[in-house]
C-alpha cells in the first residue's frame, strides 16, 4: 500500500501483460483516434462527454462516474437507434478502446470516400475462428470446458480471455465478452459487444489485447492485488530499444494529471448494490456548464471510481 509522500508513488512503469494494467484514470488512449471528431461535454445525465462521428451515425459516450466507462455504438442516421453496442468497464486499459476506436475512424473514413454506409454498419461476417484470430496466433488457446453452445480463448497466462456466446439471436444481446484478471471491482476488465457487432471491429480490439507491448502507468494506478501477476518496469532504467516499443498514451498536462490522480483517488465508500452505485455517481458528479459541439477535441477526463468491491462481474 502505498502513503501519499511515498516516493515511488507516482513512478511511472511499463507494464506488462497490457491487458491487466487497468485504467490510467483517463480516457486520452482510446479518444486519440477520433480527437478530429466533434465532442460535446453534458452536464445532464451520466453520460458526461460524447464524440461521435461528423454525421452523429457513430457515437463514443464516457461514463466517468459508472462502472461501464465507456459505451460505444453505430446507428444508420443520427436519430436511429444503435445497430450494436459496445461496452467497457472501468478498469478496461483504454489501449484497448482505442483499437475499436481507430478502425472505426478507418471504416468512417472509407465509407465517406466510397459514399457507402460503411463497414462499422456491416454486422457479423467472419465465423469465430478468423474472428478470434489474433489471439490464437499470439498462443491463446481454445478452453474445452466452455459451456455449451460457447467458445472460450484463454491467454497462456489464464488472466484473460474471450468468450463467444453462440446461443440465442437476439440482435441488442451481448455475444462476446473480452475479459482479464480476477473477479473484483478493481481487478476484472470487461469489453462486451452485442449481437450485430461487425465482426472485425472486435477483432480490432482482440488484437490489441493480444500485443505484448507494455504500457506506461504511474505504479500507483496498478491496483496492489494485481501486482503480482504483472511486470513493472521503471520507465527511466528502460532501454532505448524498449522505449521505442512502448505504446503509450498520450501524456495529460501536468495540471491536468494532477487533477485527474486526485479525483481517482478520492476515498469513497465501497460499493454494494447497482443502486448504490447509482447514488455514488450522482453525487460524485462535477457541476459545469454543457459545452457548445466543437470540430477540435482533445479530451482527457477522469474516472471517479471507487477502489474495491466485494461484488465481482462474472467469475472464472
Amino acid at each position: 500500500m502505498y502513503t501519499p509522500d511515498d516516493p515511488t508513488r507516482y513512478q511511472e512503469v511499463l507494464v506488462s501483460p497490457m491487458y491487466l494494467a487497468g485504467s490510467n484514470g483517463t480516457g486520452e488512449a482510446g479518444f486519440a483516434p477520433v480527437a478530429h471528431w466533434p465532442y460535446q461535454y453534458l452536464d445532464e445525465g451520466p453520460c458526461q462527454l460524447l464524440v461521435t462521428s461528423p454525421d452523429q451515425r457513430i457515437r463514443i459516450g464516457w461514463f466517468g462516474d459508472d462502472f461501464e466507462l465507456w459505451k460505444i455504438s453505430a446507428a444508420e442516421d443520427a436519430f436511429s437507434a444503435p445497430r450494436w453496442t459496445a461496452t467497457f468497464n472501468h478498469v478496461t486499459p483504454a489501449e484497448m478502446v482505442a483499437g475499436l476506436t481507430a478502425t472505426l475512424v478507418q471504416d468512417y473514413d472509407e465509407a465517406i470516400a466510397s459514399d457507402t454506409l460503411g463497414r462499422f454498419f456491416t454486422g457479423p461476417t467472419a465465423p469465430w475462428r478468423d474472428t478470434v484470430r489474433p489471439l490464437t496466433d499470439a498462443g491463446w488457446n481454445l478452453d474445452e470446458a466452455a459451456e455449451h453452445g460457447t467458445v472460450e480463448i484463454i491467454a497462456p497466462d489464464d488472466q484473460a480471455g474471450i468468450l463467444i456466446d453462440r446461443r440465442g439471436y437476439g440482435s441488442d444481446r451481448r455475444t462476446v465478452e473480452l475479459w482479464a484478471g480476477p473477479p473484483g471491482w478493481g481487478t476484472r476488465a470487461e469489453a462486451t459487444f452485442t449481437a450485430r457487432t461487425p465482426s472485425h471491429l472486435i477483432t480490432a480490439t482482440a488484437a490489441v489485447m493480444g500485443k505484448s507491448t507494455p504500457v506506461v502507468r504511474e505504479r500507483h494506478q496498478v491496483d496492489r492485488r494485481m501486482q503480482h501477476l504483472v511486470t513493472m518496469t521503471p520507465v527511466a532504467s528502460a532501454t532505448p530499444i524498449a522505449e521505442a516499443q512502448i505504446s503509450r498514451a498520450p501524456t495529460p498536462l501536468d495540471v491536468r494529471r494532477t487533477a485527474v490522480t486526485q479525483a481517482v483517488h478520492r476515498p469513497a465508500r465501497a460499493p454494494r448494490t447497482a443502486a448504490d452505485l447509482r447514488v455514488m455517481a450522482e453525487q460524485s458528479r462535477s457541476t459545469g456548464a454543457a459545452q457548445k459541439w466543437t470540430a477540435h477535441p482533445a479530451p482527457a477526463t477522469s474516472a471517479r471510481l471507487p477502489a474495491s468491491s466485494p461484488t465481482p462481474r462474472r467469475g472464472r
